[in-house]
This record gives C-alpha cells, structure tokens and sequence, in this order.
C-alpha cells in the first residue's frame, strides 16, 4: 500500500463506481481526499465512508464554468485524477453535433481546463501526480462508440503531451484504461441475457473488472512507487486491449 500521508488527492466523478473506489483507496493509502461531483448527497455519502478528513464540491463537468469553480473551491492538490466522464454509444449515422459536443466539453475540454487551473499549485509545491481515466474504446475499435472514443483518444494524447510539458517540474501524468468494469455505466447492458457471458469470452481473464481494481493501479500511480513512471496509459481491462482482435468480437 502505498503512503499518500499528508498528500491532498482530487477526485471528480466521486460518487459512485470508479470514483467513490479511487476516493477509498486514495483515502486507505493515507490522503486526504476532496471529492467532486454533481450530487451532494451522494459524495457526502461517500464521504462518511473514509478515514481521514475531505472535502466535498459540487460541480458538474458539462458546464463551461466548473474546471475554474472546482480550482476557486480547492486550491492546491498533490494528486488529481480525472474520473468524470459521459459516454455514448450511437450509430454514428445517428450521432448529433450536441452529443459529440457533450462528450467533448467533458470528457476532455474541461479536464485540459481543470489540469490548466491546477497545475501552477503543483508547480509550486515541487511536483504532483495526474491520472488521466481514459477507457478500451480509446485503444481498440468498439462498435457504436466514434464519438466516446474519439474523446477517450483524445484524453491519452493529451496525458502524452502533458507528461512532456511538465515532466520537467516534477509533474508525472498518466492514464488508465478501463476495460468492461462492472458499474452503473453496464447495468443496462448487463441485466440482458446471455450478455456477460458474450462479454466474458473477449476478456482474456474471463470476468468483468470491479471498480476497486481500477482504483488500485491509480493509487499505485499517485504515489512513490511509480516515480518513475509518467507519459503511459496502462490498461485495466483483464487483457482485453491486446487481445480483443484475436478473438474475433468487440463489445
């Protein structure tokens, strides 16, 4: 486990699945946590299940104007991992310039905003870490999915490009990809029959992920165990993104 004491950790999207596990974990590990997200109620819900002291802050990701309320509201973190997200999956022939907007605006705009508003404090303090969650659409074709994907892609280019620009400063910036992790995101895919089963056969480990393996190789990043480790997306995803082709399938 590593030892995030005296570390302030940010988490956005903290209220449930992959979030509210990173926030546990980096809470474990001995940082304080400040958790974001669009319900109150749900991230003081989460809140009441950590050890240490955190802070909660509404805000909602698809307003143009929430990178710069969470950094007034915050002000200096250690670590920051950008869990926030919408998803999509479309025909493309359906797709609409307000659904691609939507998943722009969020998934990268204001996570390039927030990273903007946030870094100068890092700077100061002498370094920081940044963990980009980026998804398997983003690094093997998924049916369905351009628009999401697109926007996934777009978060592992910027984590590249970051990891260059502030490499320098002490910054190290990386990303994870999920694969098929068993949240709310599924539950509408996976109450279908024969679906998880379908699924399970395009993994190579033969199950679905559970948020709390996810948040695990983020905590890994966010300390000094990978202080040498910057500029990298590391899939979460049981094999499937180097191997989904072999097997003949997409999800």
């Amino acid at each position: 486990m590593p030892n995030l004491k005296g570390r302030i950790a940010l988490v956005t999207g903290a209220s449930r699945g992959i979030g509210a596990a990173t926030a546990r974990a980096l809470d474990a590990a001995g940082a304080e946590v400040i958790l974001v997200g669009r319900h109150i109620e749900t991230l003081v819900e989460v809140g009441s299940t950590l050890i240490h002291p955190s802070q909660t802050v509404v805000a909602d990701l698809a307003e143009p104007d929430s990178a710069e309320q969470i950094v007034e509201a915050c002000g200096h973190v250690d670590i920051l991992v950008n869990n926030a997200a919408v998803a999509a999956r479309m025909a493309t022939t359906s797709v609409t310039g307000e659904v691609i907007d939507r998943l722009l605006d969020v998934n990268v705009r204001n996570l390039l905003l927030l990273i903007k508003g946030l870094v100068p404090s890092m700077i100061a303090a002498g370094g920081g870490s940044i963990i980009n969650v980026s998804s398997v659409s983003g690094i093997v074709g998924t049916p369905n999915r351009a628009a999401y994907a697109a926007s996934k892609g777009a978060v592992d280019a910027m984590t590249r490009s970051l990891a260059m620009e502030f490499g320098s400063k002490g910054i190290r910036v990386n990303s994870v990809a999920p694969g098929v992790i068993d949240t709310e995101l599924w539950a509408k895919n996976k109450a279908i029959g024969g679906v998880e089963q379908q699924i399970n056969t395009l993994i190579p480990l033969g199950r679905w992920g559970s948020p709390a393996e996810v948040a695990d190789v983020i905590v890994f990043l966010a300390g000094d165990a990978a202080r040498y480790v910057t500029a990298q997306t590391i899939h979460v995803d049981g094999g499937m993104g180097n191997t989904m082709d072999l097997y003949g399938g997409a999800v």
